[in-house]
């Protein structure tokens, strides 16, 4: 373990003081005082173009897509990221359907309650119900912290950092969620990519998974 928080400490703290400053904006102001104030940005061209485009990064299907790629290279980091993004989406959506089923999405409120009309981004359809926590949130930080703790290189955890954010902060420019949303599902993405490192590398019960589906099968 002391490997790790020497490899991995300096975005465990980074990660924590971003969690502290908007938790803090987040007890400030209001949810719809933020997002009225985070959609201004919305309307540039190139800036809506990338978050279009950068929001599937968040998709479950790109997490599955980046696990299936990782069993011809390592089959235990595969395993390790999928039951890292089932357990935080299978949380998500108990929290989302039964538990936070009545919290209404930036499109809803703005049009029927607060009455105003929010910038969108041309050919994104916009959701209403089910808001709390963001599934996209989740699924870009279980995603990318899992590959940037099992990375040695500095300069990709630096990627892999920056696009969790980047993935998570779309659904708010994008107005398919409020900033409490993504802050709460990158808590528990973060947090089962946390337990499931501990679970897959803190011991050495997984090494015969240090290997590749194709060699796996050749020895069958």
């Amino acid at each position: 373990m002391k490997q790790f928080i020497k490899h991995n400490i300096v975005y465990i703290v980074a990660y924590i003081l971003l969690l502290v400053g908007v938790g803090v904006l987040l007890l400030q102001q209001g949810k719809v005082s933020i997002h009225r104030t985070m959609n201004t940005a919305v309307g540039n061209e190139m800036m809506d173009d990338f978050f279009s485009m950068i929001t599937h990064l968040g998709d479950g299907v790109f997490a599955f897509f980046v696990a299936v790629v990782f069993l011809f290279f390592n089959i235990r980091k595969s395993v390790y990221i999928i039951l890292a993004y089932l357990g935080a989406a299978l949380v998500s959506s108990v929290l989302k359907h039964l538990v936070y089923h009545d919290i209404y999405r930036p499109h809803f409120v703005f049009q029927f309650f607060v009455r105003e009309e929010l910038k969108e981004v041309p050919g994104v359809e916009v959701l209403g119900f089910n808001s709390f926590p963001s599934g996209h949130a989740l699924s870009a930080f279980a995603l990318f912290f899992c590959l940037l703790f099992v990375s040695r290189n500095h300069l990709l955890k630096i990627v892999f950092f920056v696009l969790a954010i980047l993935a998570a902060y779309s659904r708010v420019y994008l107005s398919q969620h409020w900033l409490i949303d993504i802050y709460v599902g990158s808590i528990i993405g973060v947090s089962f990519s946390l337990l499931f490192y501990v679970v897959f590398y803190h011991t050495n019960k997984w090494q015969q998974l240090n290997t590749t589906l194709p060699l796996l099968l050749s020895k069958k």
